[in-house]
C-alpha cells in the first residue's frame, strides 16, 4: 500500500460501536473528517452497558443525543435507577440498597440514564449520519494497515464478498472491542488477570418476575451474592417494564448451552421458580484486560479494545466514552497544528491509570469484598456475626458511587499537586481543582457554566473563567493564547453563590471539561509569563 495526499479523512475508526460512533460524532463536531468500519451491518441486540453515569449525560449533551436518549429510555426517569443488593437469593429477607447514582447528581451537568447498548448505538447512528463529515461504512472488515510518516493506509474488506478497499488518513483509532485487530496490528500488548470465571448471560422475558420482585420497588438491577459463587455476582437487571430482563451468573468451567440447567440457576438466584421464556443464552469467560499502551505512532485504541471487564457498574462503555472524548480533542489539536509535542501520548498517560484504579478499587475490589463476606459469614453458623456484618454493609457509604470520580491530577499536562495520583476514586466536591472535572455552577449572568464552555455545548476549545479578576489577568492570557495559537474562550463572571463553590477564581478548563490549572491568583510572578506557562503546559509543550 502507498499513501499520498490528499486523505480519504483525518481520522479512519474501526469499530462501530458505541464508543467508535462517539468518538467520530465528537471528532466531526470538531470539523475534523472521519471514516467509521464496522464488520457488522446490523446492531447486536443483547442488553449490555446500560448503567450510564451523569458525566455519560454531560457527552450525550456535547453530541446533541439528550433528547433521543430520554426519549427512547425503556425504563421510565419516575422508577429510579438504584439497585439491590441480597444475600444468598433476592428473596432471603437480606437485601440493602446498592448504585443509587442519583446521590452525585449535583456535581454534573447533565443527568444518569439507563437504557441498553443497542439503543444507545441505534441513537448515536443516527446523530452521525447527520453529520455530513462523517462515513460510515457498514459491512467491511480491518484487514491490515501500514504507516508513513503522513498518515496510514488501511486495508478493508467486505465481510460478506469479495471487495477490498484502502483508505488513507492521518490517525487510524481502534474502537472494535476486546478482541481488537487494531490493537494486534499495532502490536500493542495487554495484561489479564486471572480470573478467567466462565459466566452464562441469559436474556429472557417474565412477568411474573415483575411481579415477585413488585415488593423492592422501583429497582431496576439487582445482585444475589451466595457461598457458592464465591463473591462473582449473580446479576439481574431489568430491560424495560415490560417483562424483559437479563442475568449474568458464574457457571462450571465445561458449561455447555446445551448441557445446563439454566432455569434453576435463575430460581436459585431469585429463590423461587417462575415462568421464564428464554430469548438468549450466552456463555462468556471473565477476565479483565489492559492494554499496556493506549497508543502507538499514528494508532490509537479506545473503548474494550484499550481495557475490557466483567459488565460490572457499567464501567465499560462509560469509561469508552470517557476515552473518546480525551482523544478527541487532542487529535484536533494535533491536525490543527496547536498540539505541543506530548500531548497526543498524553491520552495513554491519563486514560490507562484511570482504568487500572477502575479495575482495582471499584471490580476487583467488590469481587474480594463480596467473596470475603460470603466466606466468613453465614447467618446459618453465626447469625448474630453476619447480621452486625450486613448491617454495616447494609448502612455505609455507597463508595461504588460517590467515590468513582476518574480524574487525572497526576497527568504532566495539568497543574495538579505535585503527589498527584491519576484514578478513577476521589472524593464529590464542587472545588475547582486542577486534574478534576468542573462542577456545573451558575454565573452571574444566570447562565450555567456547561453552556459557555468552548463558546457554547459545541466548543472545542480552552475555557478560562475569571471570578472578579482584573482586565490585566485577561490580557495576559489572550497573549498566550495568541502566541501559541490555541484556540481560548474568556469567561468572566463575578462571584455568586454558585461559584463560590469552585473557591478559585482563575480556572482554566480543558475542551473535555477537566480542569488544567486553578488558583484564586498568579501569585508574585509577572502575571504574562504565568499564563504562557499555563497554556504551555496545558497543552502538552516541554
Amino acid at each position: 500500500m502507498t499513501i499520498s495526499p490528499p486523505h480519504d479523512a483525518d481520522i479512519i475508526i474501526v469499530g462501530g460501536g458505541p464508543v467508535g460512533f462517539g468518538l467520530a460524532i465528537d471528532l466531526a463536531l470538531r470539523d475534523i473528517r472521519v471514516i467509521i468500519v464496522e464488520r457488522h451491518t446490523t446492531i447486536q441486540p443483547i442488553p449490555k452497558g446500560q448503567n450510564l453515569t451523569q458525566r455519560t449525560g454531560e457527552h450525550f449533551q456535547r453530541w446533541g443525543v439528550t433528547k433521543a436518549i430520554q426519549d427512547a429510555t425503556p425504563i421510565p426517569r419516575d422508577f429510579g435507577n438504584a439497585g439491590v443488593t441480597a444475600y444468598g437469593t433476592l428473596l432471603s429477607g437480606y437485601h440493602h440498597d446498592w448504585f443509587n447514582r442519583s446521590s452525585v447528581a449535583a456535581f454534573y451537568a447533565a443527568e444518569n440514564e439507563r437504557l441498553p447498548q443497542y439503543i444507545t448505538e441505534d441513537i448515536l447512528q443516527k446523530r452521525a449520519a447527520e453529520l455530513s463529515n462523517i462515513t460510515s461504512m457498514t459491512g467491511w472488515s480491518f484487514i491490515g494497515y501500514e504507516e508513513t510518516s503522513q498518515g496510514v493506509a488501511v486495508k478493508i474488506a467486505e465481510t460478506k464478498g469479495d471487495h477490498e478497499l484502502c483508505l488513507t488518513g492521518k490517525y487510524l483509532v481502534g474502537t472494535d472491542g476486546a478482541n481488537s485487530l487494531v490493537r494486534e496490528a499495532a502490536g500493542i500488548t495487554q495484561t489479564s488477570d486471572g480470573h478467567q470465571q466462565r459466566m452464562a448471560l441469559l436474556v429472557f422475558h417474565s412477568n411474573e418476575l415483575n411481579d415477585i420482585l413488585a415488593a423492592f420497588g422501583g429497582k431496576t438491577i439487582f445482585n444475589a451474592l451466595s457461598k457458592k459463587m464465591k463473591g462473582y455476582w449473580q446479576f439481574l437487571g431489568r430491560v424495560d417494564l415490560e417483562g424483559n430482563w437479563f442475568f449474568h451468573a458464574p457457571v462450571p468451567p465445561k458449561t455447555q448451552v446445551a448441557n445446563y440447567d439454566f432455569n434453576a440457576l435463575l430460581y436459585e438466584a431469585v429463590g423461587t421458580s417462575f415462568e421464564a421464556k428464554f430469548n438468549y443464552v450466552g456463555l462468556w469467560d471473565l477476565r479483565i484486560s489492559v492494554a499496556d499502551n493506549y497508543n502507538k505512532s499514528r494508532v490509537f485504541i479506545a473503548g474494550d479494545a484499550a481495557h475490557s471487564h466483567p459488565p460490572y457498574g457499567g464501567y465499560g462503555v462509560n469509561t469508552g466514552f470517557e476515552d473518546a472524548r480525551n482523544l478527541s480533542w487532542k487529535i484536533t489539536a494535533a491536525i490543527e497544528g496547536w498540539a505541543g509535542s506530548g500531548l497526543l501520548d498524553s491520552y495513554s498517560s491519563e486514560r490507562k491509570p484511570v482504568f487500572e484504579s477502575t479495575r482495582d478499587d471499584f471490580i476487583v475490589r467488590m469481587i474480594n469484598q463480596d467473596a470475603n463476606m460470603v466466606t466468613n459469614f453465614d447467618p446459618e453458623i453465626d447469625r448474630a456475626a453476619f447480621e452486625k456484618h450486613w448491617h454495616k454493609r447494609s448502612t455505609g457509604e455507597d463508595i461504588d458511587v460517590t467515590q468513582f470520580l476518574p480524574q487525572i491530577s497526576g497527568s504532566p499536562i495539568v497543574f495538579g499537586p505535585i503527589n498527584g495520583v491519576t484514578s478513577a476514586r476521589g472524593i464529590h466536591q464542587h472545588l475547582a481543582q486542577a486534574g478534576f472535572h468542573l462542577s456545573p455552577q451558575v454565573l452571574s449572568n444566570d447562565k450555567n457554566i456547561f453552556d459557555c464552555l468552548g463558546g457554547g455545548r459545541l466548543g472545542a476549545c480552552f475555557s478560562l473563567i475569571l471570578i472578579d479578576q482584573p482586565s490585566e489577568i485577561k490580557q495576559a492570557f489572550e497573549q498566550a493564547a495568541t502566541c501559541f495559537n490555541i484556540p481560548l474562550v474568556i469567561i468572566e463572571s463575578a462571584k455568586t453563590g454558585g461559584t463560590a463553590l469552585w473557591q478559585n477564581t482563575i480556572i482554566l478548563v480543558r475542551p473535555d471539561e477537566f480542569v488544567a490549572y486553578a488558583a484564586s491568583d498568579l501569585g508574585s510572578d509577572d502575571s504574562k509569563i504565568a499564563a504562557k506557562a499555563i497554556l504551555r503546559k496545558a497543552v502538552g509543550y516541554t
